[in-house]
């Protein structure tokens, strides 16, 4: 879904404009929100088309701040008519603003995963899954502390499994650039994440059940049939009118994947019984903890895992081979002391920690936020203050709240090494790709990733692997379709031996 992205002057442009909004204080006067929705339907139409294709994602927001001087704006987002109802949200741009966003007690958070428009429930088995429940519904709580607890009594396994998982990756890998020159890491990273998934939950190699080696293709259907219109092909100029009828006018029936999403159910429900029992013992329907395991595992996990890797590989690799040869003496230097890939051995490895964590912050795996706001509220930016009415939708938009100047030193630069030490690391309470800072656990009465601590600590083990087989990589990447860069290994370097 990336678009066109803005050029080095517009983004000076509006980090300087950025900047100029960033003098904090909390006695500013009371400013409407600028900004405009156009005219019903047209404005909508014409904010979508700026967004997919005139401008790009990055630029669509940049020339709205530098319109309207603020990074708090009136906005229409995609897909507008017909697919959304009201296309009407007010952006929040910067890092003062955004999260609100995580604040239950101001916005509510149902139906909204996906921005102002709702999926069918029949992607889902008919029900509305935990993802889509605002933490005031009695499912919430139930269904959360459910994950919380799966997560829990799989602690001890999720290293073991997904080294396990990598190992065969990388066989993979180097299989594909002795034949070809090259590998896709996109693919391979697929198939091993799905196996990752299937294999915690349901303690069963997929490729042995009736999934086979189909898995990654049958989710990757099902999810691009509920999240078509937030996405583009990318075409020609002269195609993009067919490309925003395809996607963005009318939403995909969930019968063209039925027959994959039963394959996918039936897989779950069947090795995953122990899981399904203790679902049963939280008061929850065999049927439907199974419906939420599916989505907890396609959406949420392996979904982010599609995203995130590529991207996390991509940054590492273009870092270059000054910090590969420090990850690599960190990472070999602390295996060797600690005896092995252990918790307390990643906890030592400080660089390996930044590196992901600046992964996460410049350019978070999930872009967008969106709530609707409970009652009247006051939101404040670095510089100012807006009023916002009950009822209207608050949508986020996280690169630019985690890419804000005011915040971060040079923030579109990659730097490997941003949060190493005291100052560096409270940084991190501004890194929020996971639905809050990162400094805050999960819990039950939230909206965060159940699964966020799993996620980074599975991007750890990833460049552990990688440097402790390899001094150096290089990749060529491009614009993906979906959120993720693709990704393509042209060259693994080995240690010389000695």
């Amino acid at each position: 879904m990336y678009t066109t992205k803005p050029n080095k002057l517009q983004f000076r442009q509006l980090l300087k404009y950025v900047f100029f909004f960033s003098h904090s204080s909390s006695n500013f006067p009371l400013k409407p929100v600028p900004g405009s929705y156009g005219l019903p339907f047209f404005g909508a139409i014409r904010d979508r088309l700026d967004y997919f294709y005139n401008q790009g994602r990055d630029e669509f927001f940049a020339t709205r701040i530098q319109k309207y001087h603020s990074t708090i704006i009136k906005i229409n987002m995609p897909p507008g008519p017909f697919i959304a109802q009201n296309s009407r949200v007010i952006a929040l741009l910067d890092a003062v603003s955004f999260p609100v966003l995580f604040d239950t007690s101001k916005v509510e958070k149902r139906n909204v995963l996906d921005g102002t428009f709702f999926p069918s429930v029949s992607f889902t088995g008919g029900y509305r899954v935990c993802a889509y429940l605002d933490p005031s519904e009695r499912n919430h709580t139930s269904l959360k502390t459910f994950f919380l607890s799966i997560l829990a009594s799989k602690h001890s396994t999720f290293i073991p499994l997904f080294r396990t998982c990598l190992s065969q990756l990388f066989i993979d890998i180097e299989d594909e650039i002795s034949s070809q020159k090259k590998a896709s890491f996109n693919s391979l990273s697929d198939a091993i994440s799905f196996s990752f998934v299937f294999r915690l939950f349901c303690e069963k190699d997929p490729s042995t059940t009736k999934i086979g080696s189909k898995g990654p293709k049958m989710v990757d259907k099902w999810l691009a049939l509920q999240l078509a219109p937030l996405a583009t092909l990318n075409p020609s100029s002269f195609l993009k009118y067919l490309d925003d009828l395809l996607l963005h006018t009318f939403p995909f029936p969930f019968f063209l994947v039925k027959s994959n999403y039963k394959k996918l159910y039936e897989a779950f429900y069947e090795h995953s019984a122990r899981i399904l029992d203790k679902a049963e013992s939280f008061g929850i329907k065999r049927d439907e903890a199974c419906h939420n395991l599916v989505f907890l595992a396609g959406f949420n996990a392996y979904g982010g895992m599609k995203s995130f890797f590529p991207t996390l590989i991509k940054w590492v690799a273009q870092a270059g081979e000054n910090l590969h040869t420090q990850l690599a003496h960190e990472i070999r230097t602390v295996v060797k002391q600690e005896g092995g890939v252990t918790f307390q051995a990643l906890d030592k490895m400080i660089l390996t920690k930044s590196v992901v964590y600046e992964s996460l912050r410049i350019e978070p795996p999930v872009p967008f936020q969106y709530g609707k706001a409970k009652e009247d509220m006051v939101v404040h930016r670095h510089d100012a203050s807006y009023e916002i009415k009950k009822g209207e939708m608050i949508f986020g938009y996280q690169p630019f709240a985690t890419n804000d100047p005011k915040v971060f030193h040079n923030p579109r630069e990659f730097v490997g090494h941003r949060f190493v030490g005291e100052e560096a690391e409270k940084l991190l309470k501004y890194v929020h790709w996971s639905n809050d800072r990162e400094t805050k656990d999960p819990m039950v009465e939230d909206k965060q990733c159940p699964g966020k601590d799993l996620v980074v600590l599975l991007a750890r083990v990833i460049l552990v692997e990688l440097f402790l087989r390899y001094d150096t990589l290089r990749v060529e990447t491009k614009k993906g379709i979906g959120l993720a860069s693709s990704v393509t290994i042209t060259s693994l370097t080995k240690p010389t031996s000695t």
